[in-house]
């Protein structure tokens, strides 16, 4: 496959940025474009006469599409997704992939029997700074990992069907997965309902990935300022990412304090403060969601895994899952159990050996282990 032939569903807030995207890709024909308001649709036709524009996304289900975008309401992406996916459709979803994690989990199961690509649209997964943060903590050149803050807060826009948690939390918890590679083990939020009694529209969770490593969101739709800041502490350095931030997007800080291997007194009980140089790594920067959407059309024209997957979206699913329960709550955590990658064997078969189980006898070809017994 050569073009992949490409519809939008949704032409709102975010729709069309994906739409300018594929337009402009040598490598994808957009061929329609779905929308329920008129007004949206017209938009779109006067800026791109040659695309065609429909009320009703199931009219895409006849024009010879090889995949779909979705960009529509958080609420409607299990049931279109999944109506796109019977009628062999591959699917790409804005954040988050569905608000349950069972739906998330019976669209990858979906994508995987139909043979398609299941992709969510974390876009900051190909974000070239988030990709130097992620090569920098790999490399060891932060140290041991400590904690993580993330701020991501704004003056709006308030959702009326989901919650600032939902609305601005997956962008960082995706992050956050994608820099550490691992999940968290539990999960806490605290928040408040100010303007609609109904809704929380600032949210502070904790996250813990293990024992000693630690992450920390803010994110509010009630601040004067917008931020979109990410800083990571290390035993050598520490990093700060500024989104915002339109030339120097990450701060290396050779600062770090050091604790004397032993003291016969108090008196000599003194913390060694470092205060070394500020470096700015170089950052080829491209449009993340250019990137993306390339990512797309390439995993969909060679049927390879997305790096954003429906495995992905399902682990960030399951994090909001549970810190919702935790809002709920007033702040009770919540454990979280580990995701296990079903269309990847090995990582099967080394979850289970983790948690005392043993694996079937396979012929190594088969995608699933569906059976497990307890020693």
């Amino acid at each position: 496959m050569n073009t992949v032939n490409i519809g939008v569903i949704g032409a709102g807030y975010w729709g069309p940025n994906l739409i300018r995207n594929f337009v402009d890709l040598p490598k994808t024909n957009l061929v329609a474009v779905a929308d329920m308001k008129q007004e949206r649709l017209d938009r779109i036709a006067q800026m791109y006469p040659s695309i065609k524009t429909v009320n009703d996304y199931r009219e895409l289900f006849n024009l010879g599409l090889d995949a779909v975008v979705i960009a529509t309401p958080p609420a409607t992406h299990y049931m279109i997704a999944s109506d796109c996916l019977r009628h062999g459709l591959s699917v790409m979803v804005e954040k988050p992939l569905t608000l349950r994690a069972e739906d998330s989990e019976a669209l990858i199961e979906l994508a995987d029997r139909m043979g398609l690509t299941l992709m969510v649209g974390n876009t900051f997964e190909y974000n070239a700074a988030v990709e130097t943060l992620r090569k920098l903590i790999a490399d060891g050149e932060l140290g041991e990992i400590y904690y993580i803050n993330a701020v991501r807060t704004n003056l709006g826009l308030f959702q009326p069907n989901v919650n600032a948690m939902w609305d601005l939390a997956p962008h960082d918890i995706s992050i956050l997965l994608y820099l550490l590679g691992k999940e968290p083990t539990s999960v806490s939020a605290q928040g408040g309902k100010h303007v609609f009694k109904h809704i929380h529209d600032v949210v502070f969770m904790h996250l813990k990935f293990g024992e000693n490593l630690q992450a920390h969101i803010h994110v509010s739709w009630l601040d004067p300022n917008k931020t979109r800041k990410i800083t990571v502490v290390g035993s050598k350095k520490m990093a700060v990412y500024d989104d915002v931030e339109n030339l120097e997007k990450i701060r290396v800080y050779d600062k770090g304090v050091d604790v004397p291997p032993y003291t016969d007194t108090f008196a000599e009980f003194q913390c060694s403060y470092r205060y070394g140089d500020i470096v700015t790594p170089h950052i080829q920067f491209v449009e993340p969601l250019k990137v993306e959407c390339e990512h797309f059309a390439d995993s969909v024209s060679h049927k390879t895994t997305p790096r954003s997957s429906g495995q992905v979206g399902l682990r960030i699913v399951k994090v909001l899952e549970a810190a919702q329960q935790s809002l709920d709550a007033d702040g009770t955590p919540v454990g979280i159990t580990p995701t296990i990658d079903t269309l990847n064997p090995e990582n099967v078969v080394n979850l289970m050996h983790s948690v005392g189980l043993q694996t079937p006898a396979t012929n190594g070809k088969s995608r699933h282990l569906n059976t497990v017994s307890r020693q």
